[in-house]
């Protein structure tokens, strides 16, 4: 299992991007990066290229992306 874990803000982030490739979204948000100019943002940013870049494609690929707010739980 994957021990670095994603905030909800920070798994929003990602999902603003193409998701399907780890080194791929890395370079979209490192582009993104220069240009944000909250601070709080600009830190979530930073923290998941961080956490993007050590990690391994396999953990990345294991990752279950998807907005938040999209998402709703099945009833049993």
């Amino acid at each position: 299992m994957n021990t670095l874990l994603f905030s909800v803000e920070e798994t929003n982030l990602m999902c603003i991007f193409d998701t399907a490739n780890r080194e791929q979204l890395i370079r979209e948000l490192e582009d993104s990066h220069k240009s944000i100019y909250d601070p709080d943002m600009h830190e979530i940013c930073h923290n998941v290229i961080k956490k993007l870049t050590n990690m391994s494609d396999e953990n990345f690929a294991s990752i279950g992306l998807y907005i938040a707010d999209e998402y709703t739980w099945e009833e049993e």
